[in-house]
């Protein structure tokens, strides 16, 4: 059984979904539950900090970019945090890190979602 770690709290108005460890099929329904409770919808802005993930599978993955282009869809801003570690390298792999928001750290990441909104025109993923 993988041992994981799932967390929501809120940083700089913004959501933030601390995990660790592993990040598959068996703990997808954990994460999806966390995802489902925030409420990241009325916030806003959403952010993954993937830094202590050991492993994603494509389950997981798969809830992450949902939850990502449905607060983007909705005009919300969000980002990864994946520093160089083994599932930045999977995001590599997947090219994910060509479509979705990285970020090296949640201190960066908060920074350019705090930027984004304050500036005058926002981006769009």
């Amino acid at each position: 059984m993988p041992v994981h770690r799932i967390r929501i709290e809120h940083q700089s108005n913004t959501v933030v979904l601390s995990a660790g460890g592993e990040l598959d099929a068996y703990t997808a329904p954990a994460l999806e539950q966390a995802l489902s409770d925030a409420e990241i919808g009325i916030h806003g802005r959403f952010l993954a900090d993937l830094s202590r993930v050991t492993f994603l599978d494509s389950t997981a993955l798969g809830l992450l970019v949902r939850t990502v282009r449905d607060v983007t869809k909705r005009g919300g801003r969000a980002r990864v945090v994946l520093p160089q570690t083994t599932a930045r390298r999977i995001f590599e792999i997947t090219t994910l890190d060509r479509v979705l928001p990285i970020a090296g750290s949640r201190a960066e990441a908060l920074k350019e979602l705090v930027a984004i909104e304050d500036a005058p025109e926002a981006e769009s993923v």
